[in-house]
């Protein structure tokens, strides 16, 4: 059991749907003050209300240095520290590099990357001033390990968190915050909802425990993340994909039975 995380603060960005709602719930349930952050203040307060009172939404633009700097001071405001950053905030349309515009690839990199620079820099100061910290961030099989078409930009932006995580991890080891990354593979989430039975189940065959993750799969092991327990962790990776990347091919999965 996981030492109790109850009365510390963290930062969720794109929290208000998706994998940052699900983190931000689960860390909520762990006891934690919450500021929810996402562009829609109203969405961002609506998921803080299904939290409780130890939750908050707050409107930025974290691929901007202002908003990444209001976030940062509204989180000590409201609760006196930044224990936790979980930088989740990010976009993946698609565009094939025949149609993707030197403007699609720049808005997906500063939204998805940059922002990740931004929020870890504009915690800094709180989480040195503590002599502690953990930084989580969320990542994707899409660009580290594997590609898909219409994602050159989502796969530059993810696989590029992880260049940064990795010095940003020696960096501010002697600070006594660690920063490391989740990978979600294939997730359920409110994206999905409308592609049909179909669209799913094909999916679900191309996963061996022939299932799509849920974002609470993904919250949990953020969680371990920010734990005490995962003080000794720093610059590391963990894929949470139900085992998606294993398979050379659809015949290894054949092969399975059953």
């Amino acid at each position: 059991m996981l030492k109790s995380l109850q009365g510390r603060t963290v930062i969720v960005t794109g929290g208000s749907r998706g994998i940052g709602k699900g983190i931000a719930l689960r860390f909520g349930e762990a006891g934690l003050n919450v500021l929810v952050v996402s562009r829609s203040e109203s969405d961002a307060s609506a998921v803080a209300k299904a939290i409780g009172p130890n939750a908050s939404g707050f409107a930025a633009d974290v691929s901007t240095p202002e908003g990444c700097t209001a976030m940062a001071k509204a989180a000590v405001d409201r609760y006196g520290s930044i224990n936790v950053l979980c930088a989740n905030a990010g976009i993946f349309p698609a565009a094939k590099l025949s149609e993707m515009t030197p403007a699609d690839f720049d808005h997906v990199i500063s939204t998805n990357l940059r922002s990740t620079f931004l929020s870890v820099s504009a915690v800094l100061p709180a989480m040195t001033a503590a002599g502690s910290g953990r930084i989580v961030l969320t990542s994707s099989i899409t660009g580290p390990v594997t590609g898909y078409p219409g994602w050159a930009h989502y796969g530059a932006s993810k696989a590029g968190q992880l260049g940064f995580m990795r010095t940003a991890a020696i960096e501010l080891a002697p600070k006594g915050i660690t920063v490391n990354a989740v990978l979600p593979g294939n997730i359920f989430t409110e994206g999905l909802e409308g592609m049909g039975p179909d669209y799913i189940a094909k999916m679900e065959a191309s996963i061996p425990v022939r299932r799509l993750g849920t974002v609470v799969d993904i919250a949990n092991a953020a969680l371990f993340l920010a734990s005490e327990e995962a003080a000794y962790i720093t610059g590391q990776t963990i894929t949470v994909d139900g085992g998606q990347i294993l398979p050379e091919s659809l015949g290894a999965l054949e092969a399975m039975g059953g």
